[in-house]
C-alpha cells in the first residue's frame, strides 16, 4: 500500500470517528495497517500530513502499530 492509500484511510478512520473517539482510530488504523506501514517505508509523520491531519498524530499511529503485535480488532 502506498503513501496515498495509507493517507486516505487514515482520514477515511480519522474523520467517521465519533466524539472523542479519534485518537483511538488512530491507533486501529495503526494496528490493522501494521504491516502495510511498515512495508511501505514511509514514516509515520507523512501518512498524518497527507490524511491532513496535525504531524503530531504520528507518535499515535507508532503505538498502533506496536499494538499490532499483542491485539487483534473486533
Amino acid at each position: 500500500m502506498d503513501l496515498l492509500h495509507l493517507g486516505k484511510e487514515l482520514k477515511d478512520m480519522y474523520l467517521s470517528s465519533n466524539y472523542g473517539e479519534a485518537v483511538a482510530m488512530i491507533h486501529v488504523f495503526g494496528i490493522k495497517y501494521a504491516k502495510e506501514i511498515k512495508n511501505s517505508g514511509v514514516s509515520m509523520k507523512k501518512i498524518a500530513q497527507t490524511a491532513g491531519i496535525k504531524e503530531s498524530y504520528a507518535t499515535e499511529i507508532s503505538k498502533g502499530v506496536k499494538l499490532s503485535k499483542f491485539v487483534v480488532i473486533k
